[in-house]
């Protein structure tokens, strides 16, 4: 390692500073702090054989290099998307369930027995917007009724409930307001769902491991509250306990009270599961086990969802301990199981994706050989027009260069459409194109001037010829 220094003049001469001397002066005199920005500045002209061209280039490629280095990431674990999902679906779930609320409330008064018979809001919605008004429910609405609620009985008790309502009548253009609304919460409960399923999905994508040991719901709160799953892989243990309950510790601390036993992991099933007096314990240990997950799903190349299922196995085997006394195993020999499943589950992931990969050059290649095949045809096809053009001219030598050449230039993707040196060779025939023509010009002039002596001969030879014979 070279150690830089700068070398600074004041008022009472030059000294001579290490970088990081400079850094600390920096702070005090601001003089100091634009000296390396002045030598960044310069850099071309302190060093030898350096331009400022070339500096400039190497200052674009540095910059590259890091833009690349940072925003270096699989599309396929980003987990903003899981943090946003989660967000949507809790404010969904809100949404819904003030929407249903405004659907019993305003669909009761006229059929107020249908509220003690249907408890589930996306059921109550949906029997809203099919029944309407009451008083046309028939004994064929009852096959409508049993597709709803799944229930035989339940829809024999609508079907009963509606004879003998005790609600007010209600006006056809108030029941069509009704069944607008249930509608669009009936879509909104449909998208939940969707919605749930692509969060399970991605959850499975990103931290598989935190999926199966604390559920995907859970697993994504604690990444949302976390703010990414790098930031959960960091946390302790301890935090991971009591993430999500800020609020309680504060004040415990503040009124120096007992602390909170744990947050966002309480409503894991395990929590629920364990006695009261083995909550905390438990709590503890499902933290410590969270945080190894987390750190996996974070830091492995090819995600797995293996390690999280031995350590939910751990969790079970813990539990059934505070309840039994039945000793679990080792977390040295589940760890060991562990990384030999893990191991061929990741060879056979890799396999896979060679075996794709070897598939996508098969058809690049396929596509080159198909390229350069449709260019050799198309210059078989130039060449025989050429050939049987007007006064039988052949086309010359660069010509069908030129056209091979094009094909080869598009069929290895050069982006001007000629290889490199076809200009040079296009300059050449060119010339010696016009070095013919000043030859094939003087041998014309030449043989006319002869032409025209001989003529003048004969004429000469007929005058002479003339004169003798008068």
């Amino acid at each position: 390692m070279v150690l830089l220094h700068v070398l600074f003049e004041h008022a009472a001469g030059y000294a001579l500073f290490a970088v990081r001397e400079v850094e600390e002066i920096g702070l005090l005199l601001p003089q100091v702090r634009a000296v390396p920005a002045g030598i960044r500045l310069h850099f071309h002209a302190l060093v030898k054989g350096l331009s400022a061209q070339s500096a400039s280039k190497a200052q674009l490629g540095l910059g590259h290099s890091y833009s690349r280095a940072k925003v270096k990431f699989n599309v396929n674990r980003v987990d903003n998307m899981i943090i946003q999902s989660i967000s949507l679906l809790d404010q969904l779930d809100k949404d819904i369930n003030t929407f249903s609320m405004r659907v019993r409330e305003w669909y009761g008064y006229h059929f107020p027995e249908l509220i003690k018979i249907v408890s589930e809001n996306y059921t109550y919605c949906r029997l809203a917007k099919f029944i309407g008004n009451r008083k046309e429910l028939s004994e064929e609405s009852l096959e409508g009724l049993e597709e709803i609620v799944m229930d035989g009985a339940k829809a024999q008790a609508i079907l009963e409930a509606s004879r003998s309502s005790m609600g007010m009548d209600i006006s056809p253009l108030d029941l069509i307001n009704i069944e607008s609304f249930s509608s669009r919460v009936i879509s909104l409960s449909e998208y939940r769902k969707g919605l749930q399923e692509y969060l399970r999905s991605k959850m499975s994508q990103v931290a598989p491991s935190l999926s199966a040991l604390i559920g995907e719901v859970v697993g994504a709160r604690l990444i949302s509250h976390a703010g990414s799953l790098t930031n959960l892989a960091k946390y302790p243990a301890s935090t991971v306990q009591i993430l999500g309950a800020e609020k309680a510790l504060f004040r415990a601390l503040k009124t120096r009270g007992n602390t909170p036993k744990y947050g966002l992991i309480f409503h894991s099933t395990f929590i629920g599961r364990a006695a009261a007096k083995n909550k905390g314990r438990i709590s503890r240990y499902l933290a410590n086990k969270c945080t190894i997950a987390s750190r996996i799903d974070c830091f492995s190349e090819v995600p797995t969802s293996v390690f999280g299922d031995k350590l939910r196995e751990q969790v079970e085997e813990r539990l059934a301990f505070y309840e039994t006394g039945e000793p679990p195993r080792k977390n040295l020999d589940v760890m060991k199981e562990a990384v030999v499943e893990a191991s061929e589950v990741v060879a056979e992931v890799k396999r896979k994706q060679e075996k794709k990969e070897k598939k996508k050059k098969k058809r690049e290649k396929r596509r080159l050989e198909a390229l350069a095949a449709a260019a050799e045809e198309e210059e078989v096809r130039e060449g025989a027009g050429w050939g049987a053009g007007v006064g039988g001219l052949e086309p010359s030598p660069a010509a069908g260069r030129e056209k091979r050449d094009v094909g080869l230039v598009l069929s290895l993707g050069f982006p001007s459409g000629k290889r490199p040196g076809a200009q040079e060779e296009e300059e050449e025939e060119e010339e010696a194109a016009g070095r013919r023509g000043r030859i094939g010009a003087g041998a014309g002039g030449g043989l006319g001037a002869g032409g025209e002596r001989a003529g003048g001969r004969d004429l000469a030879q007929e005058e002479k010829e003339t004169h003798g014979r008068g």
